[in-house]
This record gives C-alpha cells, structure tokens and sequence, in this order.
C-alpha cells in the first residue's frame, strides 16, 4: 500500500510516538471525538487525548487549545498510566507528514469497538515473547487492543499476526519478558 492511499492512523509505540513531537515547539490538544460520542463515557477520564503539531489540524473532537510542552508529556504519562494505544494521524493533504497522535483504548475508541470501519497500519515492531520467563498471569492479555494476546486455559497464546506495535503490553508485563523488535516488514 502506497502512502497515498494510506489509512489515515497508524499504530506506533509510545518510544515513536515521543520521537514525533521532537521538532515540535507548539502543540495543540482537542477532545476525543469518540469519547465525545459516548458522551465523555470512559473507563479512562480524560477526554481531551488528541495531540496535535498544527493549529490548523482538523481534529474530530471539540474544544482546541494550545498546550505547553508539559502538558504534552502529561497526556503521554496519562497515556502510558491507562495503557492507552498511540496512533498518529497522517495529513489528509500530504499523507508523508504526521499531524498527531490520537491515544486511544477498546472502551471507547470506534477503530476497537468496529475495527472494519477505521482501519489503521501496523506499526514499525512487533512483540516479542520469552515464554521461558512468561508467568502466564494474564496481565498482558487485560491491556491488548488487538487481541493478540489471551489466555487458553492457565497458558499465554501469542497470535503475533494480530500484534499492531503498539507496545503497551510491555509495560503491564512484571516479568519484562515482553520485548519489542522490528518487524520483518515495517510499514509502508
């Protein structure tokens, strides 16, 4: 798939997803449209998680404002505290340029709760599991969006075709047996 006819999201990790905002100096926060859909319903809180590196970006939810640099890494920490997903958006003029990053979750997010609707690109990398070390406690499976990752009877299953990259997985992980390394073919 060509970066013209690209979706519009793309699932990166929250590593990635800090590396987009260097060479920013301004940003931009909005509501989340979905969250405004269900009327601000979500297990999460906060509704206003839709960052953005333009003024002009068109963002789906309401209530715009430009935020300071601090407040962009509160909305990360909010992010990696609710094993929120990053999923940066594409120019609708110039799908090469990255014009934010949405962080969204299966409460509430229309691309979890219909995923043949908003489609989005998997991500530069891929999970990568020590089963050796692996406790199978699940912890993992409670935080994927993907549905990558579930429980067959007492033992982890990894489906790694389902895994977008997203990495937050590896953050609910206390045995730090889950990694992230590229995938075999990273995202056009």
């Amino acid at each position: 798939m060509s970066k013209t006819n690209a979706p519009i999201h793309y699932v990166c990790t929250r590593e990635e997803a800090l590396r987009l905002t260097r060479g920013h100096e301004r940003f931009w926060v909005s509501n989340c449209g979905c969250r405004e859909e269900r009327k601000g319903r979500c297990r999460h809180g906060r509704i206003d998680v839709c960052l953005q590196f333009n003024p002009d970006t068109a963002a789906s939810g309401s209530h715009k404002r430009e935020i300071t640099k601090l407040e962009m890494h509160a909305i990360f920490k909010f992010a990696a505290d609710n094993f929120l997903v990053p999923r940066p958006f594409r120019s609708g003029k110039d799908p090469s340029v990255t014009e934010g990053i949405c962080f969204c979750c299966d409460d509430c997010c229309s691309y979890f709760l219909n995923p043949g609707g908003a489609p989005s690109d998997k991500g530069a990398f891929i999970e990568k599991t020590a089963m050796d070390v692996c406790t199978h406690c699940g912890s993992c499976v409670d935080v994927c969006n993907f549905g990558a990752r579930k429980m067959e009877g007492k033992e982890l299953a990894v489906d790694r075709y389902r895994c977008y990259g997203c990495g937050v997985c590896v953050a609910s992980c206390s045995e730090e047996c889950i990694t992230m390394t590229k995938r075999a073919t990273a995202r056009k």
